[in-house]
């Protein structure tokens, strides 16, 4: 493992599934975050899909143990917007050599997303070994993981996209895989904060 990859790693070895959040209200913010944190899933993943989502990740990042990143990050632009609001790390679709020159330059945790061999090779090149695999399912699932990674022994995987409570033991059984996303945890809508904290506390006790 690379030096740069190491904070990232220390992030998804946190839990085994980061919530992968859409945020419609800023004042849903603060009661998704505490009920997930409860529940045991301290690592929030806010995408930048909706036009409050910069100051959901600052209102986040007020409650205590919420380790708070941006997802769907697609520029440096989308970058410094995020880390000027507190992001802790960044997730990505996709690679570009200048979204991850950007994050080595701010000394961010990065999580780029990758869905084939050159990206995975693109990635490395600039000195990452840690990724997310997406679209997890679109791409093809467990097998073509299997056959993607497969060649790139030292490669570490966080699959994200298409995957539920009852598939993630699956991806979290390979020995490429650290942790999981889940869009599953946090429905749409105003947070039913009992549930969002029984679907942590279940993605918590999956096995690793």
């Amino acid at each position: 493992m690379s030096d740069l990859s190491a904070p990232t790693e220390n992030i998804m070895r946190m839990a085994p599934v980061i919530p992968v959040l859409v945020i419609d209200d800023v004042a849903h913010a603060v009661p998704i975050a505490q009920a997930l944190v409860a529940g045991g899933l301290p690592v929030l993943e806010v995408t930048l899909r909706t036009p409050c989502a910069l100051e959901a990740i600052r209102e986040m990042k007020q409650v205590e143990g919420a380790v708070v990143g941006a997802g769907t990050v697609l520029n440096p632009k989308d970058l410094e917007a995020a880390l000027k609001v507190g992001s802790e790390f960044i997730v990505s679709p996709g690679l570009t050599k200048k979204l991850g020159k950007a994050a080595i330059e701010a000394k961010v945790p990065l999580l780029p997303g990758t869905a084939n061999a050159s990206d995975i090779m693109t990635g490395l090149d600039l000195g990452f070994t840690r990724f997310k695999f997406f679209p997890a399912v679109a791409s093809g699932g467990i097998a073509a993981l299997k056959a993607i990674g497969g060649p790139f022994g030292g490669v570490k995987f966080c699959p994200t996209g298409g995957i539920s409570l009852e598939t993630a033991p699956d991806w979290l059984a390979l020995d490429a895989v650290i942790c999981v996303g889940g869009s599953w945890i946090v429905p749409k809508g105003p947070p039913d904060t009992a549930g969002i904290e029984a679907a942590a506390r279940a993605a918590r006790e999956l096995a690793r």
